[in-house]
């Protein structure tokens, strides 16, 4: 098996030092393998995606000395691909649409009854109002609607796995070649209470994207033959969303490496509106690659 790996960049604005760690640490593991580091730009969000950053990511990348096989893969490219895995997840009655806001969720998550709310991979995990009500209602699922977002039911999903189906505790699995919370490598196993307790019901279509980002990436990783996903730890939970789904869509689990996070001085993780760590303004000050590896610690 070919090592295949990937960078997968949202054209939303400057990549800072977590970005040049995780792309150069990804293309140091297909290096060493023999194998290939690939890029991806993740776009679905069109609304703050600019070309300009696009482009930026190009001339970033490529002044770090990074090179990528195959040509850059894009996902405005791919919305028939995300249409039709929809279109399949939801005449197996897996979806359902959901009217809630942001405001909503967190007064239903924080009503008495509840407790306070738990978070999981996105925030508040969902109370399932609107799951509630539509299988409250001897519904005919018929077409997909596309005006309001879909939201997936884990609980019926992860039912439909075989494993469940014949009464086994575990639901799914993925090799972790980084390090977990734990800090440990290793077979990483899930059950039904695990998806229910930590992640709920996850939003799989957006009404402003037609798709979303867990299942883009899913199928994104399985269309590009991606064997080995490099990434932060902070999205470590979200890998058995994508384990859930790959099993579903009759797709391949490749084996996961979430790295470090790389953080300011007060120990906060870098993101894109800290452009004091922005690549673009080191490459100005007159660093070099070489100095931009020594940052991250590579």
């Amino acid at each position: 098996m070919t090592f295949r790996t990937r960078f997968a960049p949202s054209p939303t604005g400057p990549l800072h030092l977590g970005h040049a760690y995780s792309a150069l640490l990804a293309n140091d593991l297909a290096t060493s393998a023999g194998g290939a580091f690939l890029l991806r730009i993740e776009d679905i969000d069109r609304a703050r995606s600019r070309s300009q950053w696009e482009a930026q990511i190009y001339d970033d990348l490529g002044w770090l000395g990074l090179n990528w096989h195959e040509p850059v893969f894009r996902q405005s490219d791919r919305l028939p691909s995300y249409t039709s895995a929809l279109d399949t997840l939801w005449s197996r009655g897996l979806l359902y649409p959901c009217t809630c806001n942001r405001r909503d969720i967190a007064a239903a998550a924080s009503a008495p009854q509840e407790g306070a709310p738990l978070l999981g991979p996105d925030g508040i995990i969902y109370p399932g109002t609107c799951r509630k009500k539509w299988q409250d209602t001897n519904r005919d699922i018929g077409k997909r609607p596309t005006y309001v977002p879909l939201r997936l039911d884990i609980t019926f999903a992860a039912a439909q796995i075989s494993d469940a189906r014949q009464g086994n505790e575990k639901v799914g699995s993925f090799v972790e070649t980084g390090a977990g919370p734990s800090g440990e490598s290793g077979e990483v196993n899930f059950n039904l209470t695990e998806l229910t307790d930590t992640i709920g019901d996850v939003v799989l279509s957006r009404r402003d994207m037609g798709t979303s980002y867990h299942l883009s990436v899913v199928l994104d990783d399985a269309a590009q033959g991606i064997t080995h996903v490099v990434r932060g730890q902070d999205l470590f939970e979200a890998t058995r969303i994508h384990v859930l789904l790959q099993k579903l869509l009759d797709l391949p689990t490749p084996q996961y490496h979430h790295h470090r996070l790389i953080r300011d001085d007060a120990g906060k993780r870098l993101a894109k509106r800290d452009d004091a760590r922005a690549i673009s303004k080191y490459r100005i000050e007159g660093c070099s690659p070489a100095d931009i590896r020594a940052k991250v610690g590579l």
